[in-house]
């Protein structure tokens, strides 16, 4: 399995750092090139290679890290995705006024699926702010940190929640993104929450609880 980020901001760098945290390889992008991005891949740690936009757009599974705004033309520069999964980290924001961009009612990664033809689309990874998400997924206290995902592939959503997996977050499937997209996309009741999931006291160690923090 390939992995590639195009972004190289807040929440690009973070995801990165758990691949580079967990020894899986990825490929960093970002539009002002791969020598441009090379020291910041290079400082996030080993595993994390520089490589262009044209060459992360062929991963088996792309990490969108961009501004909502530009991610039309980005995955239009593939005629065909051929089912490959884009995860799409972006929030689509009116910076104007710093509220939810008018999408008319729409989920964003509706859009992003229309645009990126023939792609597997799953909402991940934006949910909550760059500094926690860049940050070891345990509290302490025998819990961990909880991340979100929602798409209208369940075999896609499943893939992605894997990878949360193995970076040691807790991944909860929240559904389609009629339900679950506008729940976590930007401006929707779970955007910036923090949350950790832990086994409940004297419980079956598979139940689990949800606290914000």
């Amino acid at each position: 399995m390939r992995y590639a980020i195009i972004g190289a901001g807040n929440i690009g760098t973070a995801v990165a750092g758990q691949f580079a945290r967990t020894g899986i390889e990825v490929g960093l992008a970002a539009s002002r090139g791969v020598d441009a991005v090379r020291p910041v891949a290079e400082k996030i740690g080993p595993h994390v290679t520089a490589v262009e936009v044209a060459d992360a757009l062929q991963a088996d599974v792309v990490i969108l890290a961009v501004p909502f705004e530009a991610v039309r033309d980005l995955v239009a520069r593939v005629t065909d995705w051929e089912g490959r999964i884009v995860v799409d980290a972006t929030n689509a924001i009116d910076y104007s006024t710093f509220s939810p961009a008018d999408l008319g009612g729409r989920p964003s990664s509706d859009l992003v699926g229309e645009w990126a033809n023939g792609a597997r689309v799953v909402k991940a990874f934006g949910h909550t702010w760059a500094k926690v998400l860049a940050h070891e997924p345990g509290d302490g206290h025998g819990g961990r940190r909880v991340l979100f995902v929602s798409g209208n592939h369940p075999t896609a959503n499943d893939q992605v929640a894997q990878l949360i997996s193995r970076f040691g977050f807790e991944p909860v499937d929240l559904g389609r993104n009629a339900e679950g997209g506008l729940l976590q996309q930007f401006g929707g009741p779970l955007t910036t929450k923090s949350f950790v999931s832990q086994a409940i006291s004297g419980a079956n160690p598979a139940e689990m609880d949800l606290a914000a923090r």
